[in-house]
């Protein structure tokens, strides 16, 4: 078992007895027709879904009815490849686990593959094979011996009629991307890898131009509604990271003669820029998210309108979907007001410009920054004594010089006014969500809106995390698998500050459900909201702008038609993919640049914490650059050293030393494989 930064895989193997003999055989055919004749009568059962492949080739396909995924062994897979949408026939029996087969790809996800030219046999042409970026592509289709002038070069292909698995797959190049560990090559590659584009389509681009053209007459139009309100008057701010490009929100503040304050949360009225069913709509519903590479942003909207006509800049009338409350000095909401607005920005801060101003008590806007503090420590706090849970992990930033090469790895470090921000968007998408269900029940209307939703805890993962932080020394407290948010936090409370906190809180993520969007309202979990929107960032994320679209369509009291929401929960569905799938390739850039800056530093030595231990090694991460490496258990030297799966640690035999999860080690960067991503280190002293 591995618990870190790696999957755990699981592999399942059929038994089989060696036949006995000609004496045994009539016997035994009468036991096969049996058998045969029992599996006809059991009828077969069929399910749709996406397949997950992992190893050399094991298929799961989850199944709402069963416990477990159905496996789906190497040799039925089809033609399915990981994250197809497959027909799947499987059989149940008592006490197994559902076993089945793949009799249909009804949706190919990966119309292409990404990744490496190779040779089976050195100086062979005729063995041409491409080598996937993607590790959970467990094919090496073969290519024609033309591509040969392209070996070694990063490529895209496309199967060739492969529709039977007994064939062998083979794909033709369509486009060469560059020479495989080139910097602009490999960020090609992910982006191409993850099914995002650089480039808007001409129809997408000229559209975004034509409404920058007419910014005037659609500001003109806005300013007419009688239901948006005119808050240029009341001083506002942007407070956001110092290479910001796109300003999704904005803070106002002024104090009410009852002693109350006032907080205007604004976020960027995309909804009056990019229609419904128009093309800029239709291209950033398919594309679901903004990207966040190591060295550049692929945009959801065309920048005419991310980085300009929609983005809050300072010193410029912009429009607005706003969340105002009144406060009380204890953050307790008096009075709430929901709709579109005008606004204008007095300052554009960054993170730690504002923090600077707040630690010096000197500088623009002190007051604002200062009373906006003091109720964003008061709300974090009440948010904390209701059971969200405090996950905050170091987030990885690179320096780069002029040709993209990192030349320093560091962890970001968590200013108190990024929290402060945190805390008031999260303030307005719990209450927007919660005024969307309350105005709608009480008006007996459809509650259709789109929420941010966080299921329990599956109990089993809670029991084995509870086994693995027993094996760190730690005592976890639930009851049979059932945990609060509050026992949570009590262990992140426990380890902050330790060695392996980021091991635990790695692994803790890990047993949790993950936050998707739906339609169908469950509460949020790890922030202890019984209901919870994505409103405050729609250029950047599709549900936030058609979480916007819906609010409007409630204030206005419109209805909303069973097949709308119907399409609602498909977009849902489709969003929380796209997100998962950005999350994938931004940590792809991550893990490329960590691997390319530790490529000239072979001979160095770190500071490591061993994240992760299995019966061929351990894994170390350094702890300054977080990158991640192994200790191969044959290159440890000095003894022989055994793999104990349930202490999480491997034992010398002679020696008797032991090096389990979360110690704290020396290590030596002895090689880099900068095509594979991979670091091998070895112990020091």
């Amino acid at each position: 078992m591995k618990l870190g930064s790696h999957l755990t895989i699981t592999t399942f193997k059929t038994k089989r007895k060696a036949s006995r003999g000609p004496k045994h055989h009539h016997k035994a055919s009468k036991i096969r027709r049996k058998c045969y004749t029992a599996r006809v009568n059991q009828a077969l059962l069929t399910h749709e879904g996406p397949i997950m492949i992992r190893g050399k080739g094991t298929g799961f396909v989850a199944h709402p009815d069963l416990s477990e995924d159905i496996v789906i062994e190497r040799d039925n897979l089809g033609v399915a490849l990981d994250g197809d949408i497959v027909e799947v026939s499987y059989t149940t029996r008592p006490g197994q686990r559902a076993e089945g087969k793949v009799t249909r790809v009804i949706k190919r996800v990966h119309n292409e593959l990404i990744g490496v030219i190779k040779e089976r046999a050195p100086g062979d042409h005729a063995s041409l094979y491409l080598q996937p970026d993607n590790h959970r592509i467990h094919i090496r289709p073969t290519l024609d011996p033309l591509a040969a002038e392209h070996l070694g070069m990063k490529v895209a292909v496309t199967l060739v009629d492969w529709t039977s698995p007994a064939t062998e797959p083979k794909a033709a190049v369509i486009e060469v991307l560059g020479r495989a560990g080139d910097h602009e090559t490999e960020m090609r590659a992910i982006i191409r890898g993850g099914g995002f584009a650089l480039d808007f389509p001409p129809a997408v681009a000229k559209a975004a131009e034509d409404i920058h053209a007419r910014r005037d007459e659609i500001f003109r139009e806005a300013q007419a509604d009688p239901k948006r309100r005119d808050m240029r008057d009341v001083t506002t701010m942007t407070i956001d990271p110092v290479d910001a490009k796109d300003f999704d929100d904005a803070l106002s503040l002024r104090t009410l003669e009852n002693g109350n304050v006032e907080v205007g949360i604004h976020i960027a009225d995309v909804s009056h820029y990019v229609r419904e069913g128009e093309p800029i709509d239709d291209e950033a519903q398919e594309r679901g998210t903004s990207v966040y590479l190591v060295d550049r942003v692929i945009p959801m909207l065309p920048e005419v309108l991310s980085n300009d006509l929609c983005s809050l800049r300072p010193h410029e009338d912009r429009l607005a979907f706003s969340a105002v409350f009144e406060l009380t000095p204890n953050a307790d909401i008096v009075n709430a007001w929901y709709g579109q607005t005008i606004i204008h920005s007095d300052k554009r801060f960054s993170y730690e410009e504002a923090q600077e101003v707040l630690d010096k008590q000197d500088g623009p806007f002190l007051q604002e920054l200062t009373t906006l503090m003091t109720l964003g420590r008061k709300l974090r706090a009440e948010r904390y004594r209701e059971g969200a849970i405090a996950f905050e992990q170091p987030e990885v930033k690179f320096e780069l010089d002029e040709r993209g090469a990192p030349v320093r790895v560091y962890a970001k470090v968590r200013t108190e006014t990024m929290l402060m921000i945190e805390d008031f968007m999260l303030l307005a998408n719990r209450e927007v969500a919660t005024y969307i269900y309350d105005r709608a029940k009480d008006a007996g209307r459809d509650l259709a809106f789109i929420y941010r939703i966080h299921d329990t805890p599956n109990p089993e993962k809670i029991e084995e995390l509870s086994m693995f932080l027993r094996a760190l020394g730690y005592e976890f407290e639930s009851h049979k698998g059932i945990v609060t948010a509050k026992n949570i936090n009590k262990l992140l409370k426990e380890v902050d500050g330790k060695p392996e906190a980021n091991l635990i809180k790695t692994a803790t993520i890990r047993s949790m459900a993950k936050a998707v969007y739906s339609t169908k309202n469950i509460g949020h979990f790890g922030l202890a909201f019984k209901f919870y929107t994505h409103f405050t960032s729609p250029i950047r994320r599709y549900p936030d702008l058609l979480a916007h679209r819906l609010l409007r369509r409630h204030l206005d009291g419109s209805s909303i038609k069973g097949t709308e929401l119907a399409q609602f929960e498909k977009i849902s569905v489709q969003s929380s993919q796209r997100e998962m799938e950005a999350v994938s390739a931004e940590r792809d850039s991550i893990k490329f640049k960590q691997v390319e800056y530790m490529l000239n530093r072979v001979g160095e030595v770190f500071n490591g914490v061993i994240t992760g231990v299995t019966d061929w090694g351990i894994y170390v991460q350094d702890t300054v650059s977080l990158s991640e490496g192994m200790v191969r258990l044959a290159a440890i030297k000095g003894d022989y050293y055994e793999y104990e799966a349930k202490q999480y640690r491997i034992k010398g035999q002679r020696t008797g030393k032991i090096y389990r999860l979360g110690d704290e080690v020396k290590i030596k960067l002895v090689k880099v494989l900068k095509d594979e991503r991979q670091l091998d280190f070895e112990l020091v002293g």
